[in-house]
C-alpha cells in the first residue's frame, strides 16, 4: 500500500491497526487522498486471511473533525464547469456520484467481511463520526476532550455518508432526529448511553479495548444487516411510529419555517430510509445530500460559518508586520454587567485580571458574577471547584487606579456618556505603561470622539463585546481615526485568546452590528405603530429566520438603554438624526409606564415567575391604529425585517466602516442572529441578486418611506451585475 495520511501495521494476534495521522496537520480532515487510502486499508485487510480485523484509530489529540468542506465547495465548481461543457445531466450525473463518494467508501468498510472498530479519542464529528458509526465496534475515551457528533446542520448541510440512517437504526427515531436536527457534540458516556458508541475506555487503553473485541470474535455484520433486524421505534406505518412522523413534521415546522432545506432532507432521509434495506436507504440519502449540497444555503452557510469564519478566527485581518504580542494581564474598568462579564472570559482564558470600580464592594460584586458562572459550569459536571478557585485567584477587585500599572490591555467598560468615559480615561492613562493599549468597550459612541480624551490615540481601539459577554463569539474591534496598527493587532490577539470571533471595523456611530439591530428593532416598532399586531411582530421575524422578534430583541438589549441612545443621538446630531414615533413609543414605556425590558421584568413583554413571558396587553393601547390581521401581508413583513437590516449592512460597505464582506455576513449572524440560512446579510443580497433585492427594496421604499433607499454602492452593482463578493476579490487581486 501507498500510505501518506495512515500507518497501517498487524500484531502477533494479527489484528491490523490502521492509525490516521496527516502530515502537516494539526487535525485530521477526510480529502480525497484520505479517502483513496482508507479504500486501501480496507481492501488490504479483506484480502489477507492473516488478518482477523482493523482497529482504526488516530495518531494525533483528535480523532478528526469531519471532511475538508472547501472539497464539498470544490464539487459545486466542477459541476458548473461540466455542465457548461458537457451539458446538465452529464454534470449531474459526476456531481452524484462524487457527492456519495465517502458513503459508498464507508459501506464497503462495514461489508468487507472482517470486522473493523475504531478507538476515539478527542474530537470526532461529521464524516469522521460518520466512519466510526460505520465501523462494526466504537470505543470512546473517557478523557474531557472527547465529543462526538454530527454538526452538519449548523453549515446547511446533513450527514450524507450514511449518518442518517445509521444513527436512525441505532436510537428511537424521535431521539435519532433529535440529534441530527440539533447537531450536538455529545460526551462518551452519554453517547454509550444513547447507543451510538459500545464501550468507554481510559484514553491510552482504547486501541487495546478495540482490539480485544476483534480477539475476542467480535461480528463483521452490522445490526441492520442481519436478516430480521428490527429498527429500535419499529416500521414508519405502525401505530408507533404514527405517534413519530406527524409530531416530527410539526416540530420541524414550528424550528425551521422551512428556511433550512437541509433539516426537511434530515426527516425525509430517515423517513424514506427507514422503510427501505440499508443500500438503498443510504442511496436515498446520497441523492437527498447531492440537492442540499447545490443548494443556496448550504454555500452560503458553508462559506460564512465554517470558511469565512474560520479564516477570521485565524487572524486573516491582522496586520502583517506587527509582532505577536501577548496579553498576559487584563484591566477592566467598570464592573457593572459588562466589565464583570468581560473579567470572567479573560480570567477564563488564563490570563491575570484587574476588575476596577468606585469601590472595591462594587468589584467584589462583578467579581461574584464569575463564581456565578463557574459554579453553574461545576453544577453541569463541566467544571471542578479547584478550576474556579483558580479562576477567581487570577481576578482582582479594585478600586485603586495605581493597581492597572503592569497591564498588558485595560479595558473600559463604563456607563455610555462620554464624559464619564473621558474622566475614566485620564485617570488610567496616568497610571499604566507607555505602550500600553487602551480599549472601550463603547456599543455606540464613535472611537475618534473618545480618543480625544486620550494623550496617546495611536494606542486607542474600541474592543466592543455583545452581551452576554460569556455566550456571545462576536466582537468588533473598532478602527478610530487616529488608531494604529499595533492597538489593532494586539487587539486582534486578545480577542483570539478568549476564543471569540473578531471583525475589524471603522469609526462610526454604532460601528457595524448596533447599526443593523437598530434598524431591525426600529422597523419592529414601526409595524407596531402602524397597527400590526405584536404577535404578528414577532412570529414575522422568527419565520424570516431571526432568533427572536424585534420586540423581544428590544427586550432584552434593554428599552431604556434605546432611548438614552436616540437622546444622545438626537444631542449631538439633532432632531432629524432620531425617528420621533419610536422616540415618543420610548418614552410612553420607558418614562410613562415604568417598562425597561426584561432587567425589570416588565417591557413589550410581561416576564411572570416561574411562567413563559408574554405580550404586554397594553401595548393595544399605544397603537394609534389596528389593523385586522388577515390584512396584514406576513412575507412583506418577514421581507421587511431583512431587507432593511441588509440595506444598513450595504450602507455600511458604501461607507467604508465595514471593508471585508467576509466579516459583515459573520459579524451579521454571530452578532446579531441575521437569518444564518442566508449567510449573513451581504449573502442575502449576493445570493438574491443585486439586480432582484434593488427592485424588492425600491418596492418597499415607495411604500414605506426612504428607510428602504438604496445606498449608490449597491445601485452600481446592481448595474454592473456585480457582487459583494465579487467586487471584494477584484480588489484584493
Amino acid at each position: 500500500m501507498n500510505l501518506t495520511n495512515f500507518r497501517f501495521e498487524t500484531d502477533a494476534d494479527g489484528i491490523a491497526l490502521a492509525t490516521w495521522d496527516m502530515p502537516g496537520r494539526s487535525m485530521n480532515v477526510i480529502t480525497p487522498e484520505v479517502m483513496d487510502e482508507l479504500a486501501q486499508i480496507v481492501d488490504a485487510v479483506a484480502g489477507d486471511e492473516a488478518i482477523k480485523g482493523c482497529v482504526v484509530t488516530s495518531g494525533k489529540d483528535n480523532f478528526s473533525g469531519g471532511a475538508d468542506l472547501t472539497m464539498l465547495q470544490g464539487l459545486g465548481r466542477e459541476y458548473e464547469r461540466m455542465r457548461a461543457e458537457q451539458g446538465e445531466e452529464a454534470a449531474m450525473r459526476h456531481f452524484f456520484e462524487e457527492s456519495r463518494r465517502l458513503s459508498l467508501l464507508y459501506r464497503k468498510l462495514e461489508t468487507c467481511g472482517k470486522p473493523f472498530a475504531a478507538a476515539v479519542s478527542g474530537v470526532c464529528l461529521g464524516g469522521a463520526f460518520e466512519l466510526a458509526l460505520a465501523c462494526h465496534h466504537r470505543v470512546l475515551s473517557d478523557d474531557d476532550k472527547t465529543r462526538v457528533g454530527l454538526p452538519e446542520i449548523k453549515v446547511g448541510l446533513f450527514p450524507g455518508a450514511g449518518g442518517t440512517q445509521r444513527v436512525a437504526r441505532l436510537m428511537q427515531t424521535g431521539d435519532a432526529l433529535q440529534m441530527l436536527f440539533k447537531g450536538e457534540q455529545i460526551r462518551p458516556l452519554m453517547a454509550k448511553n444513547m447507543g451510538l458508541a459500545h464501550a468507554v475506555a481510559p484514553k491510552d487503553e482504547v486501541v487495546a479495548s478495540a482490539k480485544a473485541w476483534i480477539k475476542g470474535g467480535g461480528s463483521a455484520v452490522a445490526s441492520w444487516d442481519v436478516p430480521k433486524f428490527k429498527a429500535p421505534s419499529g416500521k414508519v406505518y405502525s401505530p408507533a411510529g404514527m405517534m413519530i412522523w406527524p409530531p416530527a413534521n410539526a416540530i420541524y415546522r414550528r424550528e425551521t419555517h422551512d428556511n433550512y432545506p437541509a433539516a426537511k432532507a434530515i426527516l425525509t432521509s430517515v423517513y424514506e430510509g427507514l422503510q427501505l434495506p440499508m443500500d438503498l436507504a443510504l442511496k436515498v440519502e446520497s441523492r437527498y445530500f447531492a440537492k442540499i449540497l447545490r443548494s443556496n444555503e448550504a454555500a452560503a452557510m458553508i462559506r460564512t460559518l465554517f470558511i469565512s469564519m474560520g479564516e477570521l478566527n485565524k487572524g486573516a485581518r491582522r496586520p502583517k508586520d506587527v509582532a505577536p504580542t501577548s496579553v498576559r494581564k487584563v484591566g477592566v474598568v467598570g464592573a457593572g454587567f459588562m466589565g464583570a462579564g468581560v473579567a470572567y472570559v479573560s480570567a477564563n482564558a488564563g490570563m491575570e485580571v484587574v476588575l476596577l470600580d468606585q469601590s472595591v464592594e462594587a468589584a467584589e460584586k462583578g467579581k461574584a458574577y464569575a463564581h456565578k458562572l463557574v459554579t453553574n459550569q461545576i453544577n453541569k459536571g463541566r467544571a471542578k471547584t479547584a478550576d474556579r478557585d483558580a479562576l477567581l485567584a487570577r481576578i482582582q477587585a479594585s478600586a485603586d487606579y495605581a493597581d492597572l500599572k503592569d497591564c498588558d490591555l485595560v479595558i473600559e467598560a463604563v456607563f455610555e456618556d462620554p464624559k464619564v468615559k473621558a474622566e475614566v480615561i485620564g485617570k488610567v492613562e496616568a497610571v499604566i505603561g507607555a505602550d500600553v493599549i487602551f480599549a472601550s468597550n463603547t456599543s455606540t459612541l464613535p472611537i475618534t470622539g473618545l480618543a480625544k480624551a486620550s494623550g496617546r490615540p495611536e494606542q486607542f481601539v474600541g474592543i466592543h463585546f455583545f452581551s452576554p459577554v460569556e455566550k456571545m463569539m462576536l466582537v468588533e474591534i473598532i478602527r478610530g481615526e487616529g488608531t494604529g496598527e499595533r492597538a489593532i493587532a494586539t487587539a486582534l490577539d486578545y480577542v483570539r485568546a478568549i476564543k471569540k470571533t473578531p471583525i475589524v471595523v471603522n469609526d462610526s456611530r454604532g460601528f457595524f452590528a448596533n447599526r443593523c439591530v437598530t434598524a431591525y428593532l426600529l422597523e419592529g416598532h414601526k409595524m407596531l405603530l402602524e397597527g400590526v399586531p405584536p404577535a404578528m411582530i414577532e412570529a414575522a421575524g422568527r419565520m424570516a429566520g431571526m432568533p427572536v422578534g424585534p420586540l423581544s430583541l428590544n427586550d432584552e438589549v434593554a428599552l431604556d438603554l434605546g432611548l438614552k441612545i436616540a437622546k444622545a443621538t438626537e444631542a449631538q446630531l439633532g432632531p432629524e438624526a432620531v425617528d420621533p414615533g419610536q422616540k415618543q413609543l420610548l418614552v410612553e414605556l420607558v418614562e410613562n409606564q415604568g417598562r425597561l425590558g426584561r432587567k425589570n421584568k416588565k417591557g413589550f413583554y410581561d416576564y411572570p415567575e416561574g411562567a413563559p413571558k408574554r405580550l404586554w396587553p397594553g401595548l393595544k393601547g399605544l397603537q394609534p391604529t389596528r389593523l385586522d390581521p388577515d390584512s396584514v401581508d406576513v412575507e412583506e413583513l418577514k421581507h421587511r425585517l431583512l431587507v432593511v437590516q441588509a440595506l444598513e449592512a450595504a450602507r455600511t460597505v458604501g461607507e467604508g466602516v465595514v471593508t471585508d464582506p467576509r466579516e459583515a455576513d459573520v459579524g451579521s449572524i454571530l452578532g446579531f442572529g441575521f437569518a444564518p440560512f442566508t449567510g449573513g446579510a451581504l449573502s442575502y443580497i449576493d445570493f438574491m441578486g443585486a439586480e432582484a433585492f434593488v427592485g424588492l427594496a425600491r418596492g418597499l421604499e415607495a411604500k414605506h418611506g426612504a428607510r428602504f433607499s438604496v445606498p449608490d454602492n449597491l445601485l452600481r452593482m446592481a448595474e454592473a451585475g456585480g457582487t459583494f463578493y465579487g467586487d471584494a476579490a477584484q480588489q484584493a487581486a
